[in-house]
């Protein structure tokens, strides 16, 4: 039995032809790239999340520089960043010349550890970039009020965040300024790259468009702006998947469900733990991560049986080469460090059927021994 890591197709067979006379109209138009169907996608994000302001981008990484751009972040500036993510949320910070600070996670739900925060704040620290990884927010209400304590700016990194809420409010609405990747992969997919970035800020939202639309600029530049549009092929696809995505969080859960009920007896897996800090926090399992003994010939016994398995992230982002000038040594965060010699995440989609959750869980289980 081979079990893919991710996999849509029955999904995406059934948009198409959904959206086949949409799409159809789409290729006879000039209007494909940042035209009407983009517009109305953008109106769907804030219908869905509560944001009063959504700007279509090309990708997660493209919003993320944007909105630190947007936000007059630049030379001479400090980003606080978690050391455990993809490598996106540090170089975007990079990329607008500015500088990334590095602190520890919380072993449980791999977000900042807040705690940890308060010592990384100089007098050139301008904002924190929470990320929301793989299944749960970062603890929003105790970061933003330090955020607002030091005049803070909070830009979330919700990337893997669509469908997470606290105190019913939608992650990227809870900080001043949030953005979404549409990754084949995400929770909500589109067939290529596409990003999103959300706002309640007004000035932010219009700084945002005209940096992120380089056409525009031609003639009166009043910011430095990059070309990052949304094709209209994409919207059309993600306006069908964004109707779907109660059930499809629905599914990724379920199937989460069933994995940790199988996997909690083995031996030398910790599977996820969510952690409800009081305030109504909801659970979306983009990636089910579990820390396993012998990560690395875990996953190519999984491999070896047709299962596919990734590694997350088997390099903390302060021991990154490109960061070395930044100082920082194996031992500063020691909870990131024991996640990227651990972390695996296995397979996780709607599309998962019992027998490839049952598939996994024996495979697992016969590797360390065990019986689930």
């Amino acid at each position: 039995m081979a079990v893919a890591f991710y996999d849509n197709k029955l999904e995406i067979a059934d948009i198409l032809n959904f959206s086949f006379a949409e799409l159809h109209e789409l290729l006879c138009s000039p209007d494909i790239i940042d035209g009407a169907s983009v517009r109305d996608f953008e109106a769907d994000i804030r219908d869905w999340t509560g944001a009063q302001h959504a700007i279509a981008v090309n990708n997660a990484t493209d919003g993320l520089m944007i909105a630190l751009a947007a936000a007059g972040i630049g030379p001479g500036d400090e980003v606080i960043v978690p050391c455990y993510s993809f490598f996106a949320t540090a170089s975007s910070v990079v990329h607008v010349g500015a500088m990334p600070v590095f602190v520890d996670i919380d072993p449980q739900t791999y977000a900042l550890d807040i705690d940890k925060i308060q010592r990384a704040i100089t007098q050139r620290t301008k904002a924190i970039m929470p990320v929301h990884l793989f299944s749960q927010m970062a603890d929003m209400p105790k970061l933003t009020k330090l955020a607002h304590e030091h005049g803070l700016l909070v830009v979330e990194d919700s990337a893997e965040a669509m469908g997470m809420y606290q105190y019913d409010q939608h992650a990227g609405t809870i900080g001043d300024i949030g953005v979404f990747s549409f990754f084949p992969t995400k929770t909500l997919g589109a067939l290529g790259d596409a990003g999103m970035i959300i706002t309640q800020n007004v000035s932010l939202a219009e700084k945002c468009r005209a940096i992120a639309n380089l056409r525009d600029g031609q003639a009166h530049a009043g910011h430095f702006r990059i070309l990052s549009r949304m094709d209209d092929w994409q919207a059309i696809v993600l306006r069908q998947r964004l109707t779907r995505l109660d059930g499809t969080i629905g599914a990724r859960n379920a199937n989460a469900r069933r994995l940790t009920q199988l996997l909690s007896l083995v031996k030398g897996v910790q599977t996820p733990v969510f952690v409800d800090k009081g305030y109504g926090s909801s659970a979306v399992y983009y990636v089910y991560l579990i820390e396993a003994e012998r990560r690395d010939e875990l996953a190519a016994y999984l491999a070896r049986h047709h299962v596919a398995a990734e590694t997350y992230y088997p390099l903390a982002l302060h021991l990154q080469p490109v960061f070395r000038q930044l100082g920082y040594v194996e031992g500063d965060f020691p909870h990131a460090e024991r996640a990227s010699k651990r972390a695996l995440g296995l397979p996780m989609h709607p599309e998962l059927k019992e027998p490839d959750v049952q598939e996994i869980a024996r495979l697992i289980g016969a590797f360390y021994g065990d019986n689930p």
